[in-house]
């Protein structure tokens, strides 16, 4: 039987005791796991693997041994309790092995749980879980959590009380993180707030989050606007060390400084003009951004911009200049523009 997104959700949660098994399958091997061990969990509970209630099998373990899978659904184990098998990384080649086990399948027996990578329709085994009115196949799209979702992760580490920044902070973090490492983050992050009363802040979300490539280049863009010359090398050097290139760097500059100039140029002022950006600005990085437009004037903005933009036409144009130099020398010299006179 096939779920669809929302009634998958539903029974990984609370799985029906009376199904023989289940196939999830996706591209992302992180979020495949994770629903995994979701699903284990919520059939035979938190003590199955200490109770030895759980067997897991690999598809290389049945190559070597087929009989393995129906001995590990039918043994009967010395705990009280439902019991599960998993079978990781299975292919169309274990279809009929797979089909066997479930055909044979009998209340009392261990639940199985399969999980593979992109399966095309035409798969057999899809076709096999699909076809079975007591199993049933769950697709994992690469679709960033649910609020839903998120909102259970929080609970699950204990995070009752959270700003309203903050989830929306998570939200955008969600998107940037693969599923594991995300609920890493917000295992970390309940660690972190463990005793704290207060609620969970965009700071505190900060200080937890792993760092990345945007990370650094928020790093970078606040070192330029900042004037700090001394800084700009370093950075540089770590972000080309991550594969981002020259003309990447240029987009994002380019994009930061508009912000800053559609913000310096709102008739409310700075914090009025990077509170309507799109999209939000939330946290440290709102009130970096709201000094930052303070202190540009709308004039040095549009030289800067005016540079940015000389620099990337120059990065598009076959030139004897090393890219690398050029993007070096574009954000020195607004780094120096801050400090001098507009012109």
């Amino acid at each position: 039987m096939k779920l669809s997104t929302r009634d998958a959700a539903a029974w990984i949660k609370r799985p029906d005791a009376k199904a023989a098994g289940a196939l999830l399958y996706g591209g992302d091997a992180m979020r495949v796991s994770d629903k995994r061990r979701a699903l284990v969990l919520a059939m035979t509970g938190p003590e199955a693997e200490a109770e030895m209630r759980l067997t897991r099998l690999t598809a290389a373990d049945l190559r070597s041994d087929p009989s393995q899978l129906e001995d590990a659904m039918r043994a009967q184990g010395f705990f009280p309790g439902p019991r599960a098998v998993t079978v990781d990384g299975a292919t169309d080649g274990l279809a009929d092995l797979i089909g066997s086990a479930l055909s044979g399948w009998q209340p009392g027996d261990a639940q199985l749980v399969v999980t593979a990578g992109s399966l095309p329709a035409r798969s057999a085994l899809r076709k096999l879980f699909e076809g079975q009115r007591a199993a049933v196949a769950i697709a994992l799209y690469d679709d960033p959590p649910s609020g839903e979702e998120i909102g259970e992760m929080l609970q699950a580490a204990g995070l009752n009380s959270i700003a309203s920044e903050a989830r929306a902070a998570l939200g955008g973090l969600s998107k940037s993180l693969d599923p594991g490492d995300f609920r890493q983050t917000i295992e970390k992050l309940g660690l972190y707030m463990h005793g704290e009363a207060a609620p969970v802040t965009p700071e505190d979300i900060a200080a937890v989050a792993p760092r990345s490539a945007e990370a650094e280049m928020d790093d970078l863009l606040t070192t330029v606007a900042d004037s700090q010359v001394d800084g700009i090398a370093p950075l540089l050097a770590r972000l080309y060390a991550q594969g981002v290139q020259p003309v990447t760097l240029c987009i994002m500059a380019l994009r930061h400084f508009r912000a800053l100039h559609a913000a310096a140029s709102d008739p409310g002022g700075a914090a009025s003009g990077v509170a309507k950006l799109r999209p939000p600005v939330f946290g440290p990085r709102r009130d970096v951004m709201i000094r930052q437009a303070g202190r540009w004037r709308r004039e040095r903005l549009e030289q800067a911009i005016a540079v940015l933009l000389d620099t990337d036409l120059s990065l598009r144009m076959a030139r004897p200049v090393p890219p690398q130099a050029l993007v070096e020398r574009a954000l020195i010299r607004l780094a120096m523009l801050q400090r001098g006179p507009a012109r």
